[in-house]
């Protein structure tokens, strides 16, 4: 059957088809959103609840632990996490990647719901969840400064009118404020003058909270009208809360401002932000799922001029950082790459043939196979990005291949004197189960990856299904329009009326098929050495895996560092604020730095600080930012009791299960036996602190937070008719910034908060002064009923599935490699000798490179596996498929030979490249295997005649095929713009494997099918079957 012939005899309907193919694709180009990789849907839900005052351990024993026992019965969780501060809990819950974010959801507002009654009472709301996605990064961080304004201020704009706006924008998603808190009314207490008046500090907070009320009051009207009743019961300020009377004092009016400092300040004074070197209060801005990042920047960009002129004269708003510039160079280096693949393949060929007209048919075939990609890619829901760009590129030099055959394929036949339309038909019907067997089993490879599920499927499923739907089109083309053109634009053959180009194409196609066919020959009678040379090859493939160094991904450089901040245990706010601002100031002195933004306390913790480093573009810096990192850390000043943690922000993001690590890796501690865990957690630090693989680690170097411990005479404070309810409300009072009354605006609500004046807060003997009321109404002081003892404490508290646990970060040292690093702290965790009760488990990217580890033979394995079952039924013989596929284990020489000798790293990247080197690879024997079987069925030639006669006959297409993916994967091995660290070791790894595999497989490959004729024959005799050759019709 002839699949070409109805389109050769209808050339207007196959060039109609054709051009609705590329009309379909080039209007799906133009919805398809931009991004850096393909949108990575990790389903995570973070549970944030708060209690302030309360310590780390009492929000862990009685916040956390009931949250995390109600959760650990939910269906579909993979990774539990909590971390307890002061006055906060954050339970994170990673589910498995296949379950809907919805559902899950909803049965964790469920479980919140239900944990209800196991919660402290003294709780000002339930805690809540949102649903978020830790693999995608910010796309936009805008700044507040301004040179009038305080914070408090900056924030109220920022909140009220600029995240609202933002949030409008057609594909912005959460809006996130840091760097200060909302205004609020700051009531700082006198103890002292409360004492001598006789004030208790729950008289003070009654008097407010009832002075500010915001009820309904109805309305009063006669026949008439209709009055609406208001009151000045709302008050705003903070000269409106001064006046106030909390106590009359023998007739005299005793007022708030003779007791307290009041003033116009923010719910926490521990949160500050900053902007180069101005103050400031920062937006960060995350997409929604699968939107256009560069439409979505573009649009909020337009809006910034309208968002400034509503702000005050006084306020600017500035760009911090904006992913869409480095997104765009990458995505444009990309299309460049694939324009110049595109120009090499059609080069080949035009040199391979000599004839402009001949090589015009294939250069054909490549934009309608692209173009008709887009379809495909918009109808899956795809994006344009860093890796399905690839798949394109690397397609440029497959879907040339099947015009490549089939124009070959008819050339000869012209050649031969066959005229062009007889050729097309004869040519596209003998090539024509040729390109089905080659295509077919091409996009098993590629499909098999949907099938191995977890990071893998997820990241590159898109880069799979875009290279076999432009397989699939590529093989609609060459089946259609190519023979159609060759019926037409192919003149007959005329000897003597060649031009000088020809000349030499033929010449040089005679020279090379008379040098193969001698090389052939000697191999021919020496097959046994040929198929020695083929397993030394495999034990080779097995020795390099080995001892080729591997990573997990390679490390991108997106323009952006991330910068993290440590203090040591228990620092206070105001000691940290100068230990940031060193760093702060000597990372913005680098000539590689743009902009440095970032902010310090809040949820966070007062000794920790967050930073964000935009670079100057790659072009300007002529460092890579892992580069301008190590030259960071050698110049950073060092400063007492504070670490600063650099790494290279990346577009995917692992370990969203966990809190964010400061480093690329971690390792995670774990015991259900606490006193266990921080006796080993130092040694096994003290370890790793000792391996020259690792830098910038960071981890807790002991139990560093001070912590004063009230201890209660019990039977004292019964006997005066105190209760421990009394002493927690008062210090909750006095220490822990309660938020006592909310003020109703227009646009927000804000706070009414209360505390001890700050000097009364900066040392445990300030607790005397603090006093409680006994049951008679008398006030006694605190130290009547205790006395406190000092002790050091944590100051956060961290669960990983609902047993304790602490973590160690760290990046890789200069040169070491995940494995080789990896390797040296098994080692080391090994030497320490760890109890059976302390478990340590690897987290974020290094837990994902281990699980890709194991599974990689395993997916290889997978791979051969579709390929062989799908050419065993096309061929419907069980030794053909191992004939085909004995062509690959050299193609895996050639692609680890040339990473290891290039001093490279085997990653996902470089495994991508060898499922499609197994792809590839194989057509080279299709092309020969497939005509030396028509040769014997057809002409009755003896194996050894038909299998050398096809390889001569198919050497120029093989030549050009080969050639034609190797030029295409050259950019991508010379790309030095941005983007390239993704794109070179796919380069690298196809070249390397097209290379040397191409030499090998013109030998080996025909002995290999001498070999399995002679089992084959052998397998049939002993079982009483024919074998003739005629009896194996493929499909």
């Amino acid at each position: 059957m002839n699949l070409s012939g109805p389109f050769i005899k209808r050339p207007v309907a196959t060039m109609l088809l054709s051009l609705a193919i590329m009309l379909l694709g080039g209007v799906s180009f133009g919805l398809l959103p931009v991004s850096p990789l393909p949108q990575m849907d990790f389903p995570v839900i973070v549970v944030q609840a708060s209690l302030p005052g309360a310590s780390p351990e009492v929000m862990a024993s009685t916040v956390a632990t009931p949250l995390e026992r109600s959760f650990g019965a939910i269906a579909g969780v993979n990774t539990m996490s909590s971390r307890s501060s002061q006055g906060s809990t954050r339970v994170i819950l990673q589910f498995d990647l296949d379950r809907d974010i919805n559902g899950a959801a909803r049965e964790v507002q469920a479980a919140i719901n239900a944990s209800r009654n196991l919660l402290p009472s003294g709780m000002r709301s339930m805690p809540t969840y949102k649903k978020v996605n830790p693999s995608q990064a910010p796309i936009m961080v805008l700044s507040l400064t301004s040179d009038v304004l305080e914070k408090g201020q900056l924030y109220d704009l920022a909140s009220t009118i600029l995240s609202q706006s933002l949030s409008q924008v057609q594909g912005v998603g959460e809006v996130q404020i840091g760097g200060s808190s909302l205004p609020a009314v700051r009531i700082e207490l006198e103890p002292q003058s409360l004492n001598q008046y006789g004030v208790a500090l729950d008289d003070v907070r009654n008097t407010i909270a009832n002075a500010n009320v915001r009820r309904p009051k109805g309305s009063v009207e006669d026949d008439q009208r209709l009055w609406q009743v208001q009151a000045n019961d709302q008050l705003e300020k903070a000269k409106d809360y001064e006046s106030l009377i909390i106590h009359y004092n023998n007739g005299a009016a005793l007022r708030l401002k003779d007791v307290a400092k009041v003033s116009d300040g923010v719910e926490d004074r521990y949160n500050s932000g900053f902007f180069n070197d101005d103050a400031a209060v920062l937006l960060v801005i995350n997409r929604q799922a699968g939107a256009n990042i560069i439409e979505t920047v573009n649009e909020i960009k337009a809006q910034l001029p309208a968002l400034q002129a509503v702000l005050p004269a006084s306020v600017k708003l500035n760009l911090a950082m904006d992913r869409s510039p480095v997104i765009k160079a990458t995505l444009h280096e990309a299309e460049m790459t694939l324009l110049i693949a595109v120009a090499l393949v059609i080069l080949v060929v035009f040199l391979f043939l000599g004839n402009f007209r001949a090589s015009l048919i294939p250069t054909l075939a490549v934009p309608v196979s692209l173009v008709g990609t887009f379809a495909v890619m918009y109808l899956y829901g795809f994006s344009l990005n860093n890796l399905s760009l690839m798949a394109l590129i690397l397609a440029t030099g497959l879907v040339v291949d099947d015009a490549i055959v089939v124009l070959e394929n008819i050339s000869r036949h012209i050649d031969e004197g066959v005229p062009p339309m007889k050729a097309a038909y004869l040519g596209a019907k003998e090539v024509g189960f040729t390109l089905l067997s080659m295509n077919v089993s091409l996009v098993a490879v590629f499909l098999s990856i949907l099938f191995m599920g977890g990071i893998i499927e997820s990241l590159f499923r898109e880069f799979s299904i875009t290279l076999a739907a432009a397989i699939v089109v590529s093989l609609v083309v060459s089946l259609t329009l190519t023979p159609m053109l060759c019926a037409r634009w192919l003149k007959p053959h005329t000897p003597g009326r060649e031009n000088r180009l020809q000349r030499w194409s033929r010449r040089t196609n005679d020279w090379m098929v008379g040098k193969y066919a001698t090389s052939l020959d000697w191999v021919l009678r020496h097959k046994r050495l040929t198929l020695l040379s083929l397993f030394v090859t495999i034990g080779v493939n097995v020795a390099l895996y080995v001892v080729v160094p591997k990573t997990f991904m390679p490390q991108q450089d997106t323009g952006q560092l991330i910068g993290f901040v440590r203090g040591d245990d228990g620092l206070s706010f105001s000691v940290m604020q100068p230990k940031m601002e060193t760093f702060r100031r000597a990372v913005l002195k680098d000539e590689a730095v743009e902009s440095v933004a970032g902010f310090i306390g809040g949820n966070n913790g007062t000794n920790n600080a967050f930073m964000l480093v935009r670079l100057k573009p790659i072009k300007e810096r002529n460092l890579s930012a892992q580069k301008v990192i190590e030259r960071l850390r050698k110049e950073m000043p060092k400063v007492p009791g504070a670490q600063l943690m650099l790494m290279a922000d990346q577009d995917l993001q692992f370990g969203g299960g966990r809190e964010q690590t400061t480093s690329q890796y971690s390792y995670i501690l774990q015991s259900g036996d606490l006193g266990a865990l921080r006796e080993w957690y130092p040694k096994v630090v003290t370890a790793l602190r000792a391996l020259p693989e690792l830098t910038a680690i960071d981890a807790r170097e002991g139990r560093g937070a001070q912590q004063v411990t009230l201890i209660v005479d019990r039977d004292q404070a019964k006997r005066l008719g105190v209760d421990m309810d009394m002493v927690t409300a008062v210090l909750n009072n006095a220490y822990s910034q309660r938020q006592i009354s909310t003020i109703y605006d227009s646009l927000n609500q804000y706070q009414v908060v209360m505390e001890v004046n700050p000097k009364y807060a900066q040392d445990p003997i300030t607790l005397k002064q603090v006093q409680v009321i006994t049951a008679d109404g008398a006030r006694i002081p605190l130290s009547t009923i205790a006395h406190y003892e000092n002790s050091l404490e944590d100051d956060r508290v961290s669960h990983e599935g609902q047993f304790a646990s602490e973590s160690i970060s760290f990046d890789m040292a200069e040169g070491v490699t995940v494995e080789q690093g990896t390797a040296a702290i098994e080692r080391a965790i090994a030497k320490v000798g760890l109890p059976e009760d302390v478990i340590v488990k690897v987290a974020g990217t290094a837990d994902a490179f281990a699980a890709t580890q194991k599974s990689q033979p395993f997916m290889i394995l997978g791979a051969l596996v579709a390929v062989y079952l799908v050419l065993g039924v096309l061929y419907e013989s069980y030794i053909h498929p191992l004939t085909i596929l004995s062509t690959l284990p050299s193609a895996g020489v050639g692609a680890l030979l040339s990473i290891y000798a290039l001093g490279g790293e085997f990653s996902l990247i470089s495994l991508l490249g060898l499922f499609l080197l197994i792809g590839v690879v194989k057509k080279n024997a299709i092309l020969m295997i497939d005509l030396a079987l028509q040769l014997e069925r057809h002409q009755g030639m003896a194996p050894l005649e038909s299998i050398r006669s096809a390889c001569l006959q198919r050497l120029r297409p093989i030549l050009m095929t080969t050639l034609a993916a190797i030029l295409g994967a050259l950019p991508l091995l010379l790309s030095r713009a941005e983007g390239a660290e993704m794109r070179q070791p796919l380069g690298l790894t196809i070249i390397g494997g097209l290379i040397f595999s191409q030499v090998l497989t013109l030998y080996t490959t025909p002995v290999v099918y001498l070999y399995l004729d002679k089992l084959r024959h052998r397998f049939n005799k002993w079982r009483g079957v024919r074998t003739d050759a005629a009896l194996e019709t493929p499909l």
